[in-house]
């Protein structure tokens, strides 16, 4: 929970990458994140990937976004899309209906074999070597294909971790930036692979009963966003 002073905009379009559904999302963030996804983009484009579609980083000034997002308050987490396919460039009309690939079977326990792709493999790995990364969130179907799928060096897999929704995005964040005290820094990943029973959890619950819903209750923000939302 939080907010961010200093947050720079990222553009609309850079080598790599497009922003899409531009009216309803944001795109600020601390400045690190910013020059992390343009570095992310300039190496799609250099893997001769397709351009990858950007969607929530932060507001502005931080703080909620709408919907109830509890993260993408602090400029240190981005939405980026997994579709590696070759894309045309889009206008402001078109962005606004784009409808972002799932790389996940309906049931939840696989990926589609009719988009999973190499490419996925490679961008989720140029991500994992982005600086000052602190973890990748995507779904644990996606997670368990990476450890059936991937060879040879395996250490950052550690980064990509398993989390309910992100079927056709995954969820990067980044560590606190240097002297931004009010940053709390979430756990370090677990160590190892988490290829273990610790990913077979998420499958298991499957096949358990939804729990029931609770109302949404934003925290507050901290006292000292007060001055950094009011700013003129």
């Amino acid at each position: 929970m939080g907010c961010i002073a200093g947050a720079v905009a990222l553009p609309r379009q850079g080598s790599g990458f497009q922003t899409v559904h531009l009216t309803h999302a944001h795109f600020w963030g601390a400045p690190g994140t910013i020059a992390a996804i343009e570095q992310l983009g300039q190496q799609v484009h250099a893997a001769g990937l397709g351009e990858v579609y950007i969607e929530d980083i932060s507001r502005p000034r931080g703080g909620p976004l709408e919907g109830g997002h509890v993260a993408h308050q602090l400029g240190l987490d981005v939405d980026v899309g997994l579709d590696t396919s070759q894309k045309p460039p889009l206008s402001a009309s078109e962005r606004e209906t784009v409808e972002l690939a799932s790389m996940v079977r309906p049931d939840l326990r696989g990926v589609r074999a009719d988009r999973w792709n190499p490419g996925v493999v490679t961008l989720l790995h140029l991500a994992t070597q982005l600086p000052d990364i602190d973890r990748i969130l995507v779904n644990p179907a996606i997670k368990q294909q990476l450890c059936q799928e991937v060879r040879g060096d395996r250490a950052w897999l550690r980064l990509i971790r398993p989390w309910y929704g992100h079927a056709a995005h995954m969820h990067i964040h980044f560590r606190c930036p240097p002297g931004q005290t009010d940053c709390m820094p979430q756990p370090p990943p677990p160590q190892g692979e988490g290829c273990d029973a610790t990913l077979q959890w998420w499958f298991d619950q499957l096949d358990a009963p939804p729990a029931p819903a609770k109302p949404h209750v934003p925290a507050p923000l901290p006292i000292a966003c007060k001055a950094v939302m009011n700013a003129p």
